[in-house]
Formats: C-alpha cells, structure tokens, sequence
C-alpha cells in the first residue's frame, strides 16, 4: 500500500495508541544499525497528524543495573507510561548457565485487550511474530493495526496480518548515535 492510499484511512480525530517492546526495538536497531532508536521521533511516526491517546513502553531491567533509569527517566518525560520488569532466570542452558527472561509480550496483549475500547488504531512497535493472534483479534474489533520495526527483522507473518507497516529506518532522525547518525 503507498502512502497516499494508506492516508485514505487516517484522519486527525483518529485515536492512535502506541504500544513499544523495547527490548525488540534496541536488538532490532543495534544488530542493524549500530545505534539506539529516537522514541521521540517514534511518537511522531505513529501519530503522524492524528491523536495520540496513549504511549506505553514496556522495559527489562537487570538486577542491581541502575543505567536503565536514564532511559526510563527518558521514556517518562517524552509522554510514555513505562512498565518495567527485572530480568529473571527462566532456565539452565545445556552448559549450566542461567537463561534469562525479561519478556513482556503477554503483558503488552494483555494491555492492548484492556485499552481496545479507546483506541481505533493500534500501533505496535515490535517485529515479534508473537504478536500475529493479537493483531487478528484486534482486527476482528474492527481496528486498524500498523507495525513500526525494522522490516529485515520483523516476522513476515507479521507483515502479512497488519493493515499498514512502517519501516523504521525510512523514519527520518529514527536512530540515535551509532553508524545510522554517522552515516547521514
């Protein structure tokens, strides 16, 4: 779908409610880019003109790991309710070491489920196929989903299910530091 035909099916009264898994989104752009994404520039993408009524981050904290705070204090002040949870062992590996676990996909479902009835548009900013029986419930309410990753490491199931994609990195001042910066 171009541009113009995705327009058609935006308007300014349109509620828009962005949903962000953090951890997708910082592998996503330093496996890629080698740099961090803008989450201020991240609101605007999926806003783009219309009302932006909710913004949640969901983050992983380490144990004793304090630099997540910053980012947090970041998230806060640009307008994002930030739900966070520490990273937790899950398992042992073959070799004895701890695996850890700090995802949050049933979380952010669970809040889409809970918001659906003050939003018309869902914006997910993750490429986790996962999230594809979410996408299709949240169709079948009669909702618009549009998927903000970086397409080479979004699922293309996803892809498939969504009304719109964004690719992220077509997202003018999307990155933050890293070659992505250097780059422009």
């Amino acid at each position: 779908m171009s541009d113009k035909q995705a327009a058609a099916f935006e308007w300014p009264e349109q509620r828009v409610a962005l949903f962000v898994d953090t951890q997708n989104l910082y592998h996503s752009a330093r496996e890629s880019h080698g740099s961090n994404v803008n989450y201020e520039t991240l609101l605007s993408a999926a806003a783009r003109g219309r009302r932006l009524v909710q913004a949640t981050a969901y983050a992983v904290e380490r144990e004793g790991d304090s630099t997540a705070f910053g980012f947090i204090t970041k998230l806060t002040s640009l307008g994002y309710r930030v739900n966070r949870r520490k990273l937790r062992v899950h398992r042992a590996d073959e070799q004895g070491r701890a695996v850890l676990e700090g995802d949050w996909d049933m979380g952010i479902a669970a809040d889409i489920v809970r918001a659906w009835d003050g939003f018309d548009v869902l914006a997910l900013a993750s490429g986790d196929g996962d999230f594809v029986p979410l996408v299709k419930l949240v169709q079948e309410q009669g909702k618009r989903v549009e998927v903000l990753a970086l397409r080479h490491t979004v699922a293309q199931e996803l892809l498939d299910a969504v009304d719109r994609f964004i690719d992220l990195p077509e997202v003018e001042g999307i990155f933050i530091g890293g070659r992505a910066a250097e780059d422009e």
